[in-house]
């Protein structure tokens, strides 16, 4: 389990649901959204070569955005886009590729289904089919080398349920949700409707560590449930001796940890390049 400084039993509603509330504890992230979605709209005019709206599925979110580097054979970061697994679309985060672009590698963005119309599981395994597909077909989209899987918020959690996929090499998980059960006690569970074996199946907190490299990254300034949930899993997977580093970024919160990402120069850019051999 996570590490909560709070009294979850004792708790009320409002209480819980604040807890997990990132857009109420950064009032200015309105704000910083619509900068990044116009941001995005921008980069993917500007990438008119990319490789975008690819079916990797039947469903209508199941597409990915390719942004091939020169060298096909280069590392390809794979990041899966955040919004407690119902808000948000893979096309508004794309800027955020600038910062590995820039360093030669490729990325690629992948969409999926959006609770409620899709379970947490469903979710999952359209990740899993999406990764899958592009270690088969990402060779003739000039996507050839290694994979590495990242994701912010419901997409740190995505990212770690991701490692098992035999496709991916490595992971850096941002900001993201490692355990499940007090999910259910929040208004966040209106669309996720999770059960029990849900929790028990999807939970990177409660699964067998995979020994990948995987990098945990938060934001000094995150809601504590997230933070805890952060140092707990890489805790679990440092007593595996499972490798991958703890990235407490010094100021940021749930929004602004994503600068460190999109430039060339952050820490987390820098901090991917180390990653592979």
């Amino acid at each position: 389990m996570g590490d909560y400084p709070m009294d979850w039993g004792r708790m009320t509603q409002a209480e819980r649901d604040a807890a997990y509330n990132n857009s109420a504890a950064v009032p200015n992230s309105p704000t910083l959204n619509e900068a990044r979605i116009a941001a995005s709209a921008a980069f993917r005019t500007a990438h008119p070569g990319a490789a975008l709206d690819l079916a990797y599925g039947p469903l209508e979110r199941n597409k990915w955005d390719l942004f091939q580097a020169t060298d096909p054979a280069a590392p390809c970061l794979v990041f899966i886009h955040g919004g407690y697994w119902q808000r948000n679309r893979r096309e508004d985060f794309c800027a955020l590729m600038q910062g590995v672009l820039a360093h030669g590698w490729s990325a690629a963005l992948p969409g999926y289904t959006l609770a409620p119309d899709a379970s947490l599981a469903a979710i999952v395994a359209e990740i899993d089919a999406a990764l899958t597909w592009l270690g088969e077909h990402g060779r003739p989209h000039g996507i050839g080398g290694p994979l590495v899987v990242s994701g912010w918020s419901a997409g740190g959690h995505l990212t770690a349920t991701a490692m098992t996929n035999k496709a991916v090499s490595a992971g850096l998980a941002i900001s993201g949700v490692f355990e499940l059960g007090p999910i259910r006690d929040t208004y966040l569970n209106e669309k996720l409707r999770l059960t029990d074996a849900e929790i028990a199946a999807l939970s990177p907190l409660r699964l067998p560590v995979v020994p990948k490299r995987l990098s945990i990254a938060y934001g000094t300034r995150e809601l504590p449930p997230l933070v805890g949930d952060s140092r707990a899993l890489h805790a679990l997977r440092a007593a595996a001796h499972a490798p991958g580093a703890l990235l407490p970024i010094a100021g940021a919160d749930h929004f602004t940890i994503l600068d460190a990402l999109s430039s060339p120069k952050g820490e987390l850019t820098r901090h991917l390049m180390t990653l592979l051999p």
